[in-house]
């Protein structure tokens, strides 16, 4: 069958065409995205603002569309942290709703960590024992733990890269008592939350995901996208402790020019790095290794899962 999975992140919004069915891995036919970053689009109070509204339901309309070519039987379209958190989130979603005939399901942040998790895990397969799965987004972090399919534990915490960019990281490129606040920050959040997924045992294959964490790698040496998603890609804590210092003195037009980075999502890069690092640090880890998939694979992953064998 052939699906369409709308994505509405707090930085990208991505319709994803595959052809898939149960027990097979889903096969992308077309993708289409905009980086509409909802989450920069908010009034003093938080709420979404009208233009960040009417940018969601236009390419939602786009997205109907664009389904309707490609064949699709069916389009599963969901949200995450930047609808989950503004106050007019449910405003925001009616309208969608009534203007383009898409219902989008706001995904917890547990739910976020668990899809993603149940994504890796298929990846990966049941040779990789217990896993930790890491997925930086642009509101949240998702971390996740296990040795079966659901993770025993799932949390998210608020440190996503757009966010802290925006709340911590006020010049460009930033000053150094900025960078120590905010590295500060990250650490105390993530320490907060480790415990239960320390006291869970030591994971066998640890994973990270995202925009984030493939950027991260590629400027620190692993293979480029273009080489495809089954060459094995990884991310050192030792070349990201070489990194970060240099990441922190550069521009976001500097960090643009970067391999693996987009102009996009060059602002939020040094915040990204300070994150990952916190997470192999205070985690024990001296390496991550990148897995292409995550949420949205997750998503229909699950969605297959709920179908009746023919």
């Amino acid at each position: 069958m052939r699906l369409g999975v709308l994505d509405v992140g707090s930085n990208t919004v991505h319709l994803l065409v595959v052809d898939a069915h149960r027990g097979a891995a889903p096969l992308p036919a077309y993708s289409h995205k905009i980086e509409l970053r909802l989450a920069e689009h908010l009034d003093k109070d938080g709420k979404i603002d009208q233009s960040g509204a009417d940018g969601l339901v236009s390419f939602t309309k786009q997205a109907v569309e664009l389904a309707e070519d490609k064949g699709c039987e069916s389009v599963l379209a969901f949200a995450t942290s930047a609808l989950r958190e503004a106050p007019n989130g449910e405003k925001v979603l009616a309208r969608v709703r009534n203007e383009t005939g898409v219902d989008l399901e706001v995904l917890s942040g547990d739910d976020e960590a668990r899809l993603t998790f149940l994504a890796v895990r298929r990846w990966f397969g049941w040779s990789s024992g217990r896993l930790a799965v890491f997925d930086i987004g642009g509101g949240s972090l998702e971390i996740a733990a296990g040795s079966d399919e659901q993770p025993t534990v799932a949390e998210s915490v608020q440190l996503g890269a757009g966010r802290l960019t925006r709340e911590g990281l006020t010049t460009d490129p930033p000053a150094k008592d900025e960078v120590r606040a905010l590295r500060r920050r990250i650490r105390m959040e993530l320490a907060a939350v480790a415990g239960p997924v320390l006291r869970a045992g030591k994971p066998q294959r640890s994973v990270a995901t995202s925009k984030t964490f493939r950027s991260l790698a590629r400027i620190t040496g692993a293979a480029p996208s273009a080489d495809g998603p089954y060459v094995p890609r990884t991310l050192n804590r030792d070349d990201l402790n070489e990194w970060i210092p240099k990441l922190t003195k550069m521009s976001a037009a500097e960090r643009a020019a970067l391999p693996g980075v987009s102009a996009g999502r060059a602002s939020q890069l040094t915040a990204g790095a300070l994150v990952a690092d916190a997470v192999m640090d205070l985690f024990d880890l001296p390496a991550l290794e990148v897995c292409p998939w995550a949420l949205r694979e997750g998503v229909i992953l699950s969605r297959l899962d709920q179908l009746q064998p023919r």
